[in-house]
């Protein structure tokens, strides 16, 4: 079986932490579908969601019905893609894949 390596490519990313929910909002450009009974709540009470259910991120990988099927949790990093799609990623993951350009 042949075998491939990753090509280098520099991604934009960011941590999704209880703080900077509208930060991560702004960095995806809002394209975060809220839940239906979450399209009436403030971004405090986002927040909150946020911090005990995840934030959904939807990806190419979605498919035709909009249904997102990655979550990010507090800690996750949200990554943009060389597409600009966002994907989540997990923080052990993250660290061993990527390092930052200085």
């Amino acid at each position: 079986m042949a075998k491939y390596r990753k090509k280098p490519v520099v991604i934009e990313a960011i941590q999704l932490k209880e703080t900077n929910i509208s930060e991560v909002l702004s960095f995806m450009g809002q394209k975060v579908r809220l839940q239906p009974f979450q399209e009436q709540m403030r971004l405090e009470q986002y927040k909150d969601s946020v911090v005990e259910n995840g934030m959904n991120i939807h990806t190419l990988e979605d498919g035709s019905d909009a249904r997102a099927k990655h979550v990010a949790s507090i800690g996750d990093w949200i990554i943009k893609g060389i597409k600009g799609e966002f994907y989540p990623c997990k923080p052990d993951i993250f660290t061993a894949t990527y390092e930052e350009v200085k």
